[in-house]
């Protein structure tokens, strides 16, 4: 694939995910209490450094492993060698499209969030945006930092389980 490409394809990924994404949870949020924003908020978190771990895997993962794998005809060894061949790829789209869709995201519910704990408990509304936009980074920097050297030190065994999920779901040998 060339790289004007693969260009093309991640700012169309990114935005028909940011679509999707704004749009679900602003239909989530239009409607919800402060404890299912809470909950929203906590998921994209978890989704965001979830899919660091992921991306930081796949260029981590060894080769070998999944060629090993593949040679013995198992499903997720063909589809994690794809996921490890194209693993600078794979990390753009988990790291970066998926985390900063998340990182945005999470912002939005944590305005949405603030200005509804605000209403609700009549605080202050600078205040609480302040806490909860530091607790948010606090929450996905911190998050990200911790299973960083999981990522990389378990590589393989995420590429594997991640391979034999998506197996699951593709059809055919």
């Amino acid at each position: 694939m060339k790289k004007d490409n693969w260009i093309l394809i991640i700012f169309l990924i990114t935005f028909i995910l940011s679509v999707v994404f704004s749009t679900l949870s602003n239909i989530i949020t239009l409607k919800a209490n402060n404890v299912v924003l809470g909950i929203l908020l906590i998921c994209v978190i978890v989704l965001g450094i979830l899919f660091d771990m992921i991306g930081t895997s796949a260029i981590s993962a060894e080769e070998s492993t999944f060629h090993a794998l593949n040679s013995k005809k198992i499903k997720a060894g063909k589809v994690g060698l794809f996921i490890v061949k194209n693993g600078s790829k794979i990390s753009s789209v988990c790291n970066d499209v998926v985390g900063d869709v998340s990182g945005i995201i999470s912002g939005s519910i944590g305005a949405v969030l603030a200005i509804s704990i605000s209403s609700t408990f009549n605080f202050n509304q600078t205040l609480v945006s302040v806490i909860l936009a530091a607790l948010i980074s606090s929450l996905t920097v911190g998050g990200k930092a911790i299973f960083k050297p999981i990522a990389i030190k378990n590589a393989n065994d995420i590429i594997i389980r991640l391979a034999k999920f998506l197996s699951f779901f593709k059809r055919g040998k």
